[in-house]
């Protein structure tokens, strides 16, 4: 019998190709270096690149679904492991050994889950950097884990129905605020780099619609895909969920 591996890092993919490789390595020598016996699942929601075939030669076991939904997708990669601990990272974030780390010894500590604060790679127009870092600082204060990197225990995330599937978007944040009421739900210091892509990629005029919309409509326009581009694509928004 194969002993269940300790933890399950969880890559939800949909046209991935770019990124994922990079993604895969980095994840692998944290694993290494830090000695966790752990399992990757990229769970492919329908790609039509080789995101599925570069998974596999990445070393990682790959879950097939049809949801285009990223809080459907994340369950669908928990639900195909029995691993008793649970990271979720985005297939364009690179996590290092000094952040698993510091994940793991926060949930041996009693932790029941947790994020981090994010890096931008590469240059980025400042204007960009800067409105990561007051968000990053917001979500901070506030307790909120980005979704590009959030792990927690199985029994917390089996305890609070995991990821609200009737959200589109914001899903991190609804899951952040559940985890944080059966538990203690922490933000590590150390931070995860990741790229940035999908804000790099929305105009300014797209995402200022975007506020309106929201500041319109509140949480209401986070349970219509159809109005959220700049995650699941269209002629405004590329970057893919």
């Amino acid at each position: 019998m194969t002993p269940t591996p300790q933890v399950a890092f969880v890559l939800p993919a949909w046209n991935e190709a770019a990124c994922l490789p990079a993604t895969l390595s980095a994840l692998h020598e944290a694993i290494a270096a830090v000695g966790v016996d752990g399992e990757i699942l990229v769970v492919d929601d329908g790609s039509s690149d080789a995101t599925a075939a570069l998974a596999v030669a990445g070393g990682a076991r790959v879950l097939q679904v049809a949801h285009r939904q990223i809080a459907a997708t994340r369950n669908s990669g928990a639900a195909a492991s029995t691993a008793p601990l649970l990271v979720f990272v985005d297939a364009d974030t690179r996590v290092d050994a000094t952040l698993l780390r510091a994940a793991l010894d926060a949930l041996a500590a009693g932790a029941v889950g947790g994020g981090c604060r994010v890096r931008l790679e590469g240059p980025r127009a400042w204007p960009l950097r800067l409105g990561v870092w007051l968000v990053g600082q917001a979500f901070r204060y506030t307790g909120i884990a980005p979704g590009c990197f959030l792990f927690c225990t199985r029994a917390a995330f089996d305890a609070v129905g995991g990821f609200d599937t009737t959200l589109f978007a914001g899903e991190d944040v609804a899951m952040s605020r559940a985890l944080a009421r059966v538990g203690r739900f922490v933000i590590l210091r150390e931070p995860v780099q990741t790229s940035g892509r999908k804000l790099a990629h929305a105009s300014p005029w797209m995402q200022l619609r975007l506020l309106l919309r929201f500041a319109r409509r509140g949480t209401r326009m986070l349970r219509d895909r159809d109005g959220l581009a700049l995650w699941y694509g269209g002629p405004e928004g590329r970057a893919p969920r």
